[in-house]
């Protein structure tokens, strides 16, 4: 200690006045967080009863979980506590955030006795970021819908479509959105779901596709759901007579192309994937109705 200046501390007298270990304290010297005030002839460092406040301070903002460059910040004056504390709130949030999803990952592998090469790839996709996960799902959106549809609000409406883990996913939700993901990564899915969507998609001036009822209104489904129940055979006259009443007089061989290009696409199990990411009641899968719905077509054009 410095004779002329009994108020300075050595760094072992700061480390026992403070309880902080002198590593610690040297470390946080070194990073401009307690600074010496002086330094001893034999260029030891020397602090005084202010550096013991500022240790408590900084002591106080490392243990709120600040690292040591926003505590340098705060205490230079080039950022307020409360900045502070407001990015970090941010953070933890999305860590906590991380760590549901990453809850949610386990519990699914856990219910379904996941390999270890899916338990990989399931954690490997749900751990994504919010943004990242984002990114996957609107280039999805883009290429498959963005491309082909002319009507501006309706491409509006598609891409603001959210197909999004909430915060805190059920297992359910966590497997319905790695499915989907995997799904809106193979080229090979997203070009049979495009062709698809050309088929179904309004034209401007055009009017809608002669098959486009199919999809975007249920009450066709329903109605051979309807027929199916009372065993009525796709081959059957009564089927044709259905045919009749549903299609009328459009083009039954574009409204097929449509049907064929939507069971091939999976559009059908696309929909209710996306109802479980949103944790929404989806309808129930009407895959088996589409299917007799495409043999009566066959079965009529063939008669």
């Amino acid at each position: 200690m410095d004779d002329e200046r009994p108020d300075v501390l050595t760094i072992g007298l700061l480390a026992h006045r403070t309880g902080i270990p002198v590593r610690t304290l040297r470390f946080w010297s070194d990073e401009g967080a307690v600074p010496p005030v002086a330094r001893s002839a034999g260029g030891y460092r020397l602090y005084d009863t202010e550096s013991v406040a500022r240790v408590e301070l900084v002591r106080t903002l490392r243990e709120l979980g600040l690292g040591l460059d926003d505590v340098c910040r705060v205490l230079s004056g080039r950022a307020t506590v409360a900045e502070i504390a407001d990015a970090h709130v941010a953070a933890l949030d999305a860590h906590i955030s991380s760590l549901k999803v990453r809850r949610a990952v386990l519990s699914t592998v856990a219910k379904r006795g996941s390999t270890v090469e899916e338990t990989t790839l399931m954690n490997r996709l749900a751990r994504l970021s919010a943004a990242e996960r984002k990114q996957i799902i609107d280039e999805f959106k883009d290429e498959v819908f963005g491309g082909g549809v002319d009507d501006p609000g309706l491409r509006d409406r598609i891409r603001s479509y959210s197909i999004e883990l909430p915060d805190d996913p059920t297992p359910e939700q966590v497997d319905a959105w790695i499915e989907l993901a995997e799904s809106a990564q193979n080229p090979e899915f997203r070009a049979r779901l495009r062709t698809w969507m050309e088929l179904n998609t309004p034209v401007s001036g055009q009017g809608s596709p002669p098959g486009g009822s199919i999809w975007w209104a249920r009450a066709i489904v329903q109605t051979v759901a309807e027929v199916r129940r009372r065993g009525v055979a796709p081959e059957a006259p009564a089927a044709a007579e259905v045919l009749s009443e549903l299609f009328s007089d459009a083009d039954r061989a574009a409204v097929l192309r449509s049907l064929e290009a939507g069971i091939e696409a999976g559009a059908e199990h696309y929909r209710r994937l996306v109802a479980r990411v949103r944790g929404q009641d989806s309808s129930p899968d009407a895959t088996e109705d589409l299917e007799w719905l495409a043999r009566a077509l066959r079965a009529a054009d063939q008669t």
